[in-house]
């Protein structure tokens, strides 16, 4: 019997945890408690971090990015399960979340830090961005809207 505890928790040890499984996604969309309260109450979201990305300066404070000087953009980091929820439809989400058309800005948030953009970690988030986002600009071509705004950086 206590060699058959120990072996479970060997195996329990070396079993991949529900923490291996969480990814991380990262998106600029103007205010970002406005971006992040479209995406906290998904089945398969864990946490919505809101915070900075896409700038120079290490650390900056609310007033230095809002003074448009270090480059960043308000953005949220999306905790999620890809077993439950899958990167692509995070960013269906976020197509829905924001106004694309809108490169200054989005709704009553102007400036620089305000600009919607997908940050991603791969090539292979990358692909699934750029084809997302070409998508959305044959959606709105559909409607004579010509431009979508949102970058894809790395």
């Amino acid at each position: 019997m206590k060699y058959l505890i120990i072996i479970i928790l060997v195996l329990i040890h070396l079993s991949p945890s529900k923490a291996d499984k969480i990814d991380k996604a990262y998106f600029a969309g103007g205010c970002f408690w406005c971006v992040e309260e479209s995406f906290e109450n998904l089945k398969g979201v864990s946490e919505v971090i809101s915070g900075y990305s896409g700038g120079q300066t290490e650390n900056p404070t609310y007033k230095e990015v809002i003074k448009g000087k270090t480059g960043h953009f308000e953005a949220v980091k999306i905790s999620y399960d890809s077993d439950v929820i899958k990167y692509k439809d995070l960013i269906d989400i976020f197509w829905r979340t924001i106004d694309p058309t809108d490169g200054t800005g989005q709704f009553c948030d102007r400036g620089f830090s305000y600009q919607s953009a997908v940050f991603v970690k791969s090539s292979i988030e990358k692909d699934i961005a750029i084809l997302s986002k070409l998508e959305a600009q044959k959606k709105l071509k559909d409607e004579k809207l010509e431009r979508v705004y949102p970058e894809v950086r790395s």
